[in-house]
């Protein structure tokens, strides 16, 4: 089974963070919650307070396939400031394992050199902030080990992204019809 990790940083967005988690739990590929602050409970961006699985100090990383980032501000800054994180992404990525962000959190990956010769999106206004990559203006953009989105209503996109890379097109379509997304309505 693949096993991720997604990150809860003080103002993190609370619907890219949830939407991953649930389509990746629906999806049967085990994602994993984890604060890097000092607390189990982590309070978003508006004012949402969610409880973490687990503080990062307890997370196993030899375990994992990806790691994931949620934006949000200041969710953002403070994933970026939390060094034993970005050495993580920074390792991962050397190893050729998935690093994925959505919104603001590209510019993460673009701040550790992780975007060089990459084709990367995010969040209107952030494009400079990604560092070393070719920016593509797309919901979501896969390049080799790296996947990036523009920001909260590109989460199902994004999290399908994720599933297909961990466990194939076929499962992302098989969950993305089950929560009725993009069913093309007809009356």
């Amino acid at each position: 089974m693949n096993k991720t990790f997604i990150f809860l940083a003080e103002g993190y967005e609370e619907v890219e963070m949830l939407t991953v988690v649930d389509m990746l739990r629906r999806a049967g590929i085990s994602i994993d919650m984890v604060s890097i602050t000092s607390s189990m409970f982590v309070t978003s961006s508006h004012n949402v307070t969610i409880e973490a699985d687990m503080l990062f100090e307890d997370a196993d990383f030899e375990t994992a396939d990806m790691l994931i980032l949620p934006g949000g501000v200041p969710g953002t800054p403070n994933l970026l400031a939390f060094k034993p994180l970005t050495d993580k992404l920074v390792e991962f990525n050397n190893k050729g394992k998935y690093v994925a962000a959505v919104c603001a959190a590209p510019s993460i990956l673009g701040e550790l050199g992780i975007l060089k010769g990459k084709k990367a999106t995010c969040y209107p206004g952030y494009e400079d902030k990604l560092t070393g990559a070719e920016y593509i203006k797309q919901p979501v953009v896969t390049d080799s080990n790296v996947i990036t989105s523009r920001g909260m209503g590109t989460c199902i996109e994004f999290a399908g992204a994720i599933i297909t890379a961990l466990a194939g097109a076929d499962k992302a379509d098989e969950i993305k019809t089950k929560i009725i997304y993009n069913d093309n309505y007809s009356n």
